[in-house]
């Protein structure tokens, strides 16, 4: 029997299967007394612990409860390898080191070799108990979480310091547990500075520089200091140690030291991005595949279309070069860049990719990666849709920050499409009146700007569909006038294309609203929105199958999407096409637990909570959804141009009306 308690709380029997306590509280009662290790824990410290809100003999009797859960998985008795012994006072897990992680990364972290460090620090593979603690309010162990954390760090500094060179197993461990550390703590600067160690170790400066960099971005804005003396010195030779000193450009090994680029900056109308060369990490053998993921990525970048996207070869430029990005962004006039690195470790390949403003040098979005180099080209095809459908939505929160930050007096058409844009993930009717009214400003600017027209058209398209409007019909009509004066200015537009389709399809001509929205797959192939629009003509369509393949693959392409909700409802929609109502009121449930404001999804989850016998929260959706929306009836619904596209229209309206909304 294995016990893990790092990134969560885990029972493995010996033979491998997932043993489980039969409540939570067990499960946490059985933590706490791992970690009182040997000195074990009074009965009446865990009662007052976990069932502080109840009598002392109830809590007594809780707790009498919890343990013998515990004791049913760990039965007392002769060779038995881990029970709970104890006494009407004082109880104590038995068990061997070998047996509980924490035990042993306690064992290993205390120890004076690399070898023993580098166990302890793949022992620890995320905080204490995970998020468990907090979702129990339990504050029992939050000083057993820092104390781990604290240990941790001290241990990456230490093997940062104490492992063998050249890529050693040790070194290995470090780096490591340096990125999981990170993951959680951006500004935990041991973490930072073992990086730089090891960078610096395998001859990778210009990796160790902007490791150096990040960690001073995330301390100044984090914590309002500077890095440490201890990290500046590790790259003394590189900086000098002046908060508000750029890092110099070092020699390149192919060229001199600078290279002087002539580009003109490009106009607010269009962001503009560069794809820097990646850092090779593993050594030579690799270079072709990591200038290819670059290739790819600045290929599939390119296909979107929002962008204005440096070629290769002036990105190539750059290549083994010392050189910050706010000077990339001087010398090749754009806002934003893409930078990464590539490490290999036995047959499997990481792809570490950020992308970064290059005026504030604030990284706005990163990911990592990982594949098998037997499938090197499928891996570097899928890296570089997953990095340009994740991109598209972080550039375009940028640019809608920038164009917030922008002065009245100075906003152009692509300004107020920018402003719109939040409005439009609003999904009620105030932010949708927003959006239309931003974007008539925008038209009124520039009366050819397609891009303008096909949001307008989509935003009057939602207001109709959601009934927001009283005239539906004439809504719809301007609606698709919109499309009209939009059509022949997007063709290479995916955004606006997708757009058009959009309005289209929610004005019941799904036909002409999927051949919008090919062409916007067709132009960039990793556009998520229209995947995700792609998926809702493929509900009108009856197809749930394939609904749910293309919302799958708009979240995949951009999981953080702040139209994210949009793509999980289109999943429930696929599940009630299925007549799976209990699986589709379950994801509505989530999308209003967290997306509040979005009042057609409380009507959404009232039908299919209704249609799956849950009435109790069918009517608590309906209650909530005509607190938000009084004038809704069912029969105004029905007679949407959408709705009667609906292939399960009829169990939609039967849902409604046990919910207790009104048919007329």
């Amino acid at each position: 029997m294995r016990v893990r308690l790092f990134d969560g709380f885990d029972l493995v029997s010996p033979q491998g299967r997932a043993v489980r306590f039969a409540t939570r509280k067990a499960a946490l009662v059985f933590a706490a007394l791992v970690l009182a290790g040997k000195k074990g824990r009074t009965r009446e410290a865990l009662a007052e612990a976990f069932w502080p809100d109840r009598g002392e003999a109830q809590a007594r009797n809780s707790l009498r409860q919890a343990l013998v859960d515990i004791r049913r998985v760990f039965p007392s008795g002769e060779g038995a390898a881990i029970h709970i012994a104890g006494d009407n006072e004082c109880l104590v897990l038995t068990a061997s080191d070998d047996d509980v992680d924490v035990w042993l990364f306690d064992h290993k972290a205390s120890a004076n070799d690399a070898a023993a460090l580098a166990f302890a620090a793949d022992l620890y593979v995320g905080d204490l108990l995970g998020a468990q603690p907090a979702s129990e309010g339990v504050e029992w162990f939050a000083p057993y979480r820092m104390g781990y954390r604290r240990t941790a760090l001290e241990l990456v500094e230490r093997l940062s310091l104490a492992s063998p060179r050249g890529g050693s197993p040790e070194e290995l461990s470090c780096e490591r547990l340096a990125e999981r550390l990170l993951k959680t703590d951006p500004s935990a600067e041991e973490a930072h500075r073992a990086l730089i160690r090891i960078y610096l170790d395998r001859g990778k400066a210009n990796a160790a520089l902007r490791q150096y960099l990040l960690c001073q971005e995330v301390l100044r804005r984090d914590l309002g200091v500077e890095p440490e003396q201890a990290t500046q010195a590790l790259l003394s030779g590189q900086i000098d140690g002046t908060p508000d000193q750029s890092p110099v450009v070092a020699q390149s090994p192919a060229g001199p030291a600078q290279v002087s680029i002539s580009v003109p900056r490009r106009r607010r109308d269009q962001p503009s991005i560069v794809v820097m060369p990646f850092d090779n990490l593993s050594g030579g053998d690799d270079g072709y595949f990591v200038d290819g993921v670059v290739e790819e990525i600045t290929a599939a970048l390119s296909r979107v279309r929002d962008f204005f996207v440096i070629a290769r070869q002036s990105a190539f430029v750059f290549k083994g070069r010392f050189i910050d990005v706010r000077e990339v962004g001087e010398e090749l006039g754009v806002a934003y860049v893409v930078e990464g690195t590539v490490r290999r470790g036995g047959s499997r390949l990481r792809i570490s990719v950020q992308l970064v403003d290059a005026q504030s040098r604030n990284q706005l979005w990163s990911d990592r990666y990982e594949g098998d180099t037997s499938e090197l080209f499928a891996f570097q095809d899928r890296i570089a849709a997953q990095v340009a459908g994740a991109i598209h939505p972080a550039v375009r929160l940028a640019e809608i920050e920038a164009a917030r930050s922008t002065p009245p007096a100075d906003l152009g058409a692509y300004d107020l499409v920018m402003r719109a844009f939040p409005k439009l993930w609003g999904q009620n009717s105030e932010s949708m009146n927003e959006a239309v009214a931003i974007l008539r400003q925008a038209i009124d600017l520039d009366p050819n700007y397609g891009r303008a027209h096909a949001l307008l058209a989509w935003c009057l398209a939602l207001s109709a569909q959601y009934l927001w409007t009283n005239d539906t019909a004439g809504t719809v009509a301007v609606a698709m006038d919109e499309v009209g004066k939009a059509t022949g200015l997007i063709e290479n537009d995916p955004t606006a294309l997708t757009a058009c389709g959009s309005a289209a399809s929610l004005a019941g001509d799904i036909e002409k609203g999927l051949t919008f929205i090919e062409a916007a797959l067709s132009l960039d192939p990793n556009n998520a929105w229209a995947w995700n629009r792609f998926g809702w003509v493929g509900i009108y369509q009856n197809e749930p199958e394939n609904a749910r393949a293309r919302f799958e693959r708009a979240m995949a392409l951009s999981p953080l999407d702040p139209f994210a909700f949009n793509m999980k409802m289109g999943v429930g929609a696929t599940l009630s096409l299925e007549g799976r109502w209990k699986e589709a009121a379950e994801i509505a449930t989530d999308v209003v637990t967290r997306h509040p404001n979005v009042t057609w999804a409380y009507r959404m989850l009232a039908s299919w909570a209704a249609m799956a016998d849950d009435l109790a929260t069918a009517r608590w959706a309906a209650r909530r959804f005509l607190e938000l929306q009084p004038d809704f009836t069912i029969a105004r619904h029905a007679a949407l141009p959408v709705s009667r596209r609906l292939p399960h229209l009829q169990h939609v309206i039967a849902g409604l009306i046990r919910a207790g909304i009104p048919e007329k």
